[in-house]
């Protein structure tokens, strides 16, 4: 979340006279403090009211193409989640259906993920995906310092192999748990780690290889099989048995459905645990996450605790404690409600409008496609070297219209590249992809005729993302 420092000014919230109907001029005399406590409470309408107007100069979600997350539900799934904003998911004495929702959820992951016996993989509902990474690179984490107690003790530093492409969680977990980040660069066009860079970083200290099925750059996925090959015959020549988690974030809830041959997942010996986020294209709302081990020798032991105090024993696993059962309610919907083929139709609508938004955009002539979003339906492009405008110019003003779409530099060593990047997510028709085609078109002709790109002028390079 984001951090944020007190405010020391006395501004005041002001009230117009008709926002309390029963008592206009005392309703204007209120005007409770921005940043500290009022005196007294105000009429919950009147409260509605005041956080609602200011609410209102949040962008609009529908048209937010920089996110991955879901921002649009079916009324009946929205009703069942009011219906559990007072659930505790860590309360599983209070609230046992809620926490069979949870059971039964991991179990549909476990086969859809192909783990060799769904009932053995062990897995549990978290915030988010990052909190889902967390928990993956702790238990990969204490298998290290469990099969090198003595190497650990006398000072040696676990190591995480992964690009420099993942997302920020992973570089959170490093620093938090204190590991090496080793990150593979980018370089030309490869744009995500590969099975040669993977196995170039390893060593005695490395206690997992992260891929990324689906990344946050390009929507892009990682070859995961031939990273997990390329471990094996590494294995063969040193001895040194390196697991590989995937951060399924996105991918993990498109490739079943859309790529079923694309070998990833708990088929993969090598592959002790995967995530994926319930609230990118798990179609719920957020914040609900999933992490799944393939058994229980891949979650060590000594990371469940069990506690009773809320009524009954229960093993928890998480960096949270109290937190919404709502959620969890949600996915289990998602799942009953759509099924295999009623997935398989959303996420093939999400790639479709991606692959058309791509390649009408790759006519314009202006623009370098990257990735045509027929992985995860998410694609990035660049401006060609001959106009006079750049990508944060396009950001800026397709922002104008209401449309957010980021645009942001790569990093090592491809920090010469920026990109503009679209997520097409459920909810982003067809209809609204031509009318943002339509916008795009009526902007570039007054970029066109800039003399250069407006950063040359002295114009910040707003970045409207950030990995």
């Amino acid at each position: 979340m984001a951090l944020h420092k007190g405010a020391g000014d006395d501004r005041r919230l002001s009230i117009g006279p008709f926002t309390d109907i029963a008592d206009p001029l005392g309703a204007m005399q209120l005007a409770p403090p921005l940043h500290r406590l009022g005196p007294g409470p105000v009429a919950a309408d009147t409260a509605y009211q005041l956080v609602h107007d200011e609410l209102l100069l949040d962008g609009n979600a529908r048209l937010n193409l920089a996110t991955f997350v879901t921002t649009s539900m079916e009324a009946q799934a929205t009703r069942l989640m009011t219906e559990c904003l007072d659930k505790n998911m860590i309360d599983k004495d209070e609230y046992p259906q809620t926490a069979e929702l949870e059971r039964r959820c991991v179990s549909i992951l476990a086969d859809l993920w192909h783990a060799p016996d769904p009932d053995a993989a062990i897995g549990c509902s978290t915030t988010g995906s990052s909190e889902a990474c967390m928990l993956a690179g702790m238990a990969l984490k204490h298998r290290w310092t469990r099969r090198n107690p003595d190497r650990y003790r006398t000072g040696a530093r676990p190591n995480l192999v992964m690009g420099v492409n993942v997302q920020v969680c992973w570089e959170k977990f490093c620093t938090f748990w204190e590991v090496e980040p080793r990150t593979a660069p980018m370089s030309g066009e490869r744009f995500h780690l590969d099975a040669e860079q993977a196995v170039a970083l390893c060593d005695e200290n490395t206690i997992g290889v992260v891929g990324v099925l689906g990344s946050t750059f390009d929507g892009s996925y990682e070859p995961v099989a031939e990273i997990c090959a390329a471990l094996d015959a590494f294995q063969e020549r040193t001895g040194l048995d390196v697991p590989v988690h995937v951060d399924g974030a996105s991918g993990g809830m498109v490739a079943p459905f859309l790529d079923p041959a694309l070998v990833w997942d708990f088929r993969l010996p090598r592959v002790a645990s995967i995530n994926t986020s319930g609230h990118k294209y798990g179609l719920v709302y957020p914040g609900v996450g999933w992490a799944l081990w393939r058994d229980a020798e891949a979650l060590p032991e000594e990371l469940v605790f069990r506690v009773n105090y809320l009524g009954g024993e229960m093993p928890t696993f998480a960096l949270n404690f109290s937190r919404p059962g709502a959620q969890v309610a949600a996915q289990y919907y998602v799942f009953l409600r759509l099924g295999r083929e009623g997935f398989r139709a959303v996420q093939g609508a999400c790639r479709e409008v991606a692959g058309y938004l791509a390649g009408e955009i790759g006519k314009l002539g202006c623009f370098r496609l990257l990735t045509h979003g027929d992985q995860v339906p998410v694609f990035a492009f660049t401006t060609t070297g001959d106009v006079p405008f750049d990508v944060f110019d396009v950001s800026r003003r397709l922002r104008e219209r209401g449309w957010q779409v980021p645009a942001y530099t790569f990093p090592p060593h491809r920090e010469d590249l920026s990109v503009l990047r679209v997520v097409c997510r459920n909810g982003f028709s067809r209809d609204l992809a031509d009318l943002l085609l339509a916008d795009l078109g009526r902007l570039l002709p007054e970029l066109r005729r800039q003399p250069v790109p407006l950063k040359e002028l002295g114009v910040p390079a707003r970045s409207g993302f950030h990995h």
